[in-house]
């Protein structure tokens, strides 16, 4: 009797194995990322595309005759394609706010200037501690930067308006713009 009810027990359980089922089940999401070519410039020492006014104040003669330069200014390019940075002033004389009338023509051209002084983009320019000036006329100075969310380039203005001008507040903006290729 114990073996028929032993043997009863292992035949069921054989058979109730024999229709256990895995339960599941799947499903499919299509996920589709559709990128656009992206790209922007900011001045880091403040994340916006408008950097901090820079005031070159000239109060000695040796000011007049050396020029200024200014502290570093550094800048960030995020682009998802390699770039290019160029640069130019917002007109080719300097806005004049003073006394003198009529009002005296900087041109900007021959007193701006401007050189690179580190480059962390991965491309290459030629105002690698070099000072070029900057004029009306939109130039390309950094050619073939890495794609990348923090592509950095610093750079250093010199100004040297000499002799010739009166005193007053003599105004430009200086564009840049990145371009992807």
């Amino acid at each position: 009797m114990k073996a028929t009810l032993l043997l009863t027990f292992a035949l069921l359980a054989f058979g109730l194995q024999g229709y256990a089922q895995n339960e599941s089940s799947s499903g499919t999401q299509t996920t589709n990322l559709n990128l656009t070519n992206a790209i922007d410039i900011t001045f880091v020492n403040n994340s916006s595309a408008s950097g901090i006014a820079l005031n070159f104040n000239f109060n000695t003669v040796n000011d007049f005759a050396n020029g200024l330069e200014s502290a570093p200014v550094q800048m960030k390019v995020r682009s998802n394609k390699k770039f290019n940075i160029s640069v130019k002033s917002s007109g080719a004389y300097f806005t004049y706010s003073g006394s003198t009338t009529p009002a005296p023509h900087m041109y900007v051209g021959s007193v701006l200037y401007f050189k690179m002084t580190a480059n962390n983009t991965g491309g290459w320019s030629w105002v690698n501690n070099r000072y070029d000036y900057i004029d009306h006329y939109n130039w390309t100075f950094l050619y073939n930067g890495n794609n990348g969310g923090d592509q950095n380039f610093t750079l250093v203005y010199r100004v040297t308006p000499g002799f010739t001008f009166p005193a007053g507040t003599y105004t430009t903006d200086v564009i840049y713009t990145a371009t992807q290729q």
